[in-house]
């Protein structure tokens, strides 16, 4: 394989997937153009030319438009994803869902399986600064890699419980949560204990993000997300599929540690600052509580969910 470095290619304007403009401090980075036999080099490879209305170039500023614009309404469908691990995992469990990568030029030896993917699908990839990369994540923790990636819809309760294995199974239910680095620690635990779902109330506006996505360090690819319906209704679905649902509380539970935890196992989480629903609470069949030494007033809601998901793989 040569180190020499692959030339900018001289372009008409508009050519590629990505605008071309002006050279200055805010400009893209130049683009680069591979053979499919160079994909192993530090390059950039043409995705197929987008149609002229489709504004997807992810320097330009969208402010002032105030209708729904068609390439508005596409990348409301995409995630913009970033860090290795988030980026790998995707990679590995539905590459067909990346539709734009960007990378360090230090990154294209860990990301050389990817970059190849990339050059034979005719996805487009560039090569940019860590500057342009602070900007495309809006944060600096993204490791030298950014990915805009379809969006995976959660799964309806139906389906989840018609395709779901017997035996031991646990879900979470998170009833309030928001922070996205909470969520994104607790689909990092929730991947570790083998966690069989993450259950959302039906008009929760969690939803995955770039962040959350990073924090759960692949986590997110590995447990799939139910979006549920009327309360009643999915309890009554749960039951009817064996499973027992679990609130947990701060203080009056019983010991985590000690209570008989059931096999088949819902646990409810609430938000840190409101605790969660009263009415969900009273309806779930049990209550559990992590002790502790007193010196604070409890655990977040993400450490606490590794604890207890530790609790119950513990008695399996």
């Amino acid at each position: 394989m040569s180190d020499q470095r692959p030339r900018p290619p001289r372009r008409p304007p508009g050519a590629g997937p990505w605008k071309s403009a002006p050279s200055s401090p805010s400009s893209p980075p130049r683009e680069r153009t591979p053979r499919p036999h160079d994909a192993p080099r530090a390059a950039h490879h043409h995705a197929p030319r987008a149609p002229a209305h489709d504004h997807d170039d992810p320097w330009q500023d969208d402010a002032g438009e105030h209708a729904m614009h068609p390439s508005r309404a596409r990348r409301d469908l995409e995630l913009r994803l970033y860090g290795l691990n988030a980026i790998h995992a995707v990679f590995a469990r539905r590459p067909q869902a990346i539709r734009k990568l960007y990378l360090i030029e230090s990154r294209i030896p860990a990301l050389q399986p990817l970059l190849k993917w990339c050059v034979a699908h005719r996805v487009g990839y560039r090569v940019v600064e860590e500057g342009d990369l602070d900007r495309l994540a809006a944060s600096t923790h993204h490791e030298g890699v950014v990915a805009d990636v379809l969006r995976e819809e959660p799964q309806s309760l139906s389906t989840w419980l018609r395709d779901l294995g017997a035996g031991p199974q646990c879900a979470l239910w998170l009833d309030g949560v928001g922070n996205p680095h909470n969520f994104g620690a607790i689909l990092r635990s929730a991947a570790h204990f083998g966690v069989s779902a993450i259950l959302l109330p039906k008009h929760s506006p969690l939803a995955l993000s770039g962040a959350a996505a990073r924090v759960a360090e692949g986590g997110a690819e590995a447990v799939p997300m139910v979006r549920l319906g009327r309360q009643d209704n999915s309890l009554a679905q749960l039951r009817s599929a064996g499973f027992a649902l679990a609130a947990t509380v701060v203080k009056g539970g019983s010991d985590v540690f000690e209570a008989t935890l059931p096999q088949r196992l819902v646990f409810v989480m609430g938000s840190e600052g409101e605790g969660m629903d009263r009415e969900l609470a009273a309806a779930c069949d049990t209550r559990v509580s992590i002790p502790g030494s007193g010196a604070v007033e409890s655990l977040n809601v993400a450490a606490a969910t590794a604890v207890l998901l530790a609790a119950w793989r513990a008695r399996l």
